[in-house]
């Protein structure tokens, strides 16, 4: 078990002036460059050392300098005569010469600098610069009416870069290009608050998760209600997944069912190994095996071929049953450059982070964070893991993969981050907290190189919807 939800209670929300959601809470903070050149860049970089031409020296010449002190103190009670006489001497004789070592041409200029420099970039690649890490949020928009409840997953972020957030009763969309807010429905008090939101693939269609445990169908493009998915659960619906056309709930009942959202009898698989409410559902990258965790502090994963369309006990069976948690496993991230990498994060009475092959079931790495973990996010382009946090600091925490040093802590929530997207582009993280701020981080950096949003693949799903009745 882990601490849940904290109902937001009418008094407080009469008693409040309302706020309008996805505003700026504040301005952006400046952030000076960091980015240091040459200090001089016209110094010039030599040799580390000059040898004398031994053909330009006098070495009677310097057998005598190096022999003169001694003599002057075997003679330092010489006559004043004879002191003047030895004096003119060096005078006329010797030039008043004093130095021992002779260089008779100047250190050579180094040449061809410029060419060497582009030689050896063709040859080798340059060092990669470290990357800064703004410790702020870029952006801060108000939230009011998020629900502070650690099952719920009420954010997410599509591939037509708009963000979706679930405040209350209504689902709000703001598009990262512009800066634009619309809403997208408000359900009556029946079905709500809102308990879950997915983008699906294209970007265009979303899932919305209720409380009364129906999950809606929207075209955001067009803001129509699609269809709704009734009696695939017995209580609220906390979690959504997309598998191409298959949508995977995950409902309070303890059940995950997989539906084909492109037929009138959606219902095709059924997953059964929970037995408290389902918070966290993750597809892997290549589609053939879902993470599931649960309160009942379970992870399950499962492959797509071990699943029936007639759940029994003996034919529906997870690939892997895993007990290592001990609270309620919600936060899941597959690893985007190794297919069976998945991590994992439990709740408050567990703490940490855990590492896990899913071909053979061997837990890899657990690392104690010390505080509650909500949700986690890799970096696309790094090796890089972020996780959001709970009590006492309600941190973002960007870890280097896989040594698991701390690259840096994100403060500025004051209450626990529960939700956690990515932007398509894969540099930005938007995180939503119990604070009522949804904040933007530019952790990740840029990309290496601009990666098209996928669409081809998915603009059919949802053709025959104008035929459903």
């Amino acid at each position: 078990m882990d601490a849940g939800s904290h109902s937001i209670s009418s008094e407080k929300s009469r008693a409040a002036a309302p706020r309008p959601p996805l505003q700026e809470a504040g301005s952006r903070p400046y952030m000076p460059s960091l980015s240091t050149g040459s200090r001089n860049p016209s110094a010039k970089c030599y040799g580390d050392r000059f040898i004398p031409d031994r053909s330009a020296m006098d070495m009677d010449m310097a057998h005598y300098l190096l022999t003169e002190s001694k003599k002057d103190k075997e003679n330092a009670a010489a006559s004043p005569s004879k002191e003047a006489y030895r004096r003119l001497l060096a005078e006329k004789l010797l030039n008043n010469r004093t130095r021992i070592l002779a260089f008779r041409n100047k250190p050579p200029e180094p040449e061809n600098v410029s060419a060497d420099i582009a030689s050896s970039n063709l040859q080798a690649k340059p060092a990669k610069q470290r990357r800064h890490i703004p410790q702020s949020a870029e952006r801060t928009l108000d939230a009011p009416d998020l629900v502070d409840d650690y099952y719920l997953n009420l954010l997410d972020w599509g591939s037509n870069n708009v963000l979706s957030i679930a405040l209350g009763d209504t689902v709000y969309l703001w598009d990262a290009s512009s800066g634009s807010t619309s809403e997208l429905v408000t359900v009556d008090e029946d079905n709500g608050p809102i308990t879950s939101v997915s983008w699906a693939p294209d970007g265009r269609h979303i899932a919305v998760g209720l409380n009364s445990s129906d999950v809606q169908l929207w075209d955001t493009s067009s803001n129509r209600l699609l269809r709704t998915l009734r009696g695939v659960h017995e209580a609220r619906v906390g979690s959504l997944a997309w598998n191409n056309s298959i949508l995977t709930t995950g409902g309070m009942d303890g059940k995950i069912v997989n539906n084909d959202v492109r037929i009138r009898n959606h219902v095709v698989q059924t997953y059964e190994g929970h037995n408290q409410e389902v918070c966290g559902l993750k597809w892997s990258g290549s589609g053939q095996q879902l993470a599931s965790g649960g309160n009942d502090n379970l992870l399950h994963i499962w492959d797509v071929s071990m699943a029936s369309s007639v759940p029994s006990a003996g034919r529906n069976q997870w690939l892997h049953r895993l007990e290592d948690h001990m609270a309620a496993v919600k936060a899941l991230a597959w690893c985007p450059f190794q297919s069976n990498l998945l991590a994992t994060g439990g709740g408050g009475s567990d703490r940490c982070i855990k590492f896990w092959n899913t071909h053979t079931g061997a837990c890899l790495n657990s690392v104690d964070t010390g505080s509650q973990v909500c949700s986690l996010l890799w970096n696309k382009n790094e090796r890089e893991l972020l996780s959001s946090h709970g009590f006492s600091q309600n941190q973002l925490t960007l870890w280097k993969y896989p040594s698991m040093v701390k690259m840096a802590e994100l403060t500025g929530h004051t209450s626990r981050v529960l939700f956690m997207a990515q932007s398509p582009d894969g540099c930005t993280v938007a995180s939503a907290a119990a604070d009522e701020t949804l904040r933007f981080w530019n952790v990740f950096g840029a990309p290496e190189a601009p990666k098209p949003a996928a669409k081809a693949s998915y603009t059919g799903m949802f053709n025959s919807f104008n035929h459903i009745r």
